[in-house]
């Protein structure tokens, strides 16, 4: 069996459709390509891309921020999805890498990561990465 090529990178502009696509499987948002590449353009958000033979089956997303509560840049992994064709291949781990790696040099110190507590495979890729679970409770309100 041919091994695939696999290539993480930043996504830009030209992965608006792609980005379209992969979101709608994750999220379920109906985003269109003129908005994507509208928030590429603005966004101080870090999106990385998961290709695996020219085709894009995955990105991450992270985004980091100073609070005068804390020393040093706080960061968060937003997102994380890898489509099922291209999933046990260590994407999510690499593309976590990836991230990491801009955050630090940006002078990012902490990152966390919120996802629901029964989902234990994506539970389990961050525990790969070192992410380790905390008591926290999660609050929301839609205004």
């Amino acid at each position: 069996m041919k091994e695939k090529k696999i290539n993480i990178r930043w996504a830009n502009t030209n992965d608006a459709a792609d980005l379209v696509m992969l979101n709608d499987a994750f999220n379920g948002v109906g985003m269109s390509i003129d908005e994507v590449k509208g928030n590429l353009t603005i966004t101080n958000e870090l999106i990385a891309l998961a290709v695996m033979d020219d085709l894009p089956v995955g990105f991450a997303c992270a985004q980091y921020c100073k609070s005068f509560c804390y020393r040093g840049l706080q960061g968060e992994v937003t997102e994380l999805y890898i489509t099922e064709v291209a999933r046990g291949r260590g994407l999510g781990t690499l593309l976590i890498a990836f991230l990491e790696e801009e955050l630090r040099v940006r002078g990012v110190t902490s990152v966390k990561v919120l996802t629901g507590k029964k989902n234990e495979i994506a539970i389990k890729t961050y525990e790969r990465s070192r992410y380790y679970r905390q008591e926290e409770v999660l609050l929301q309100k839609n205004l």
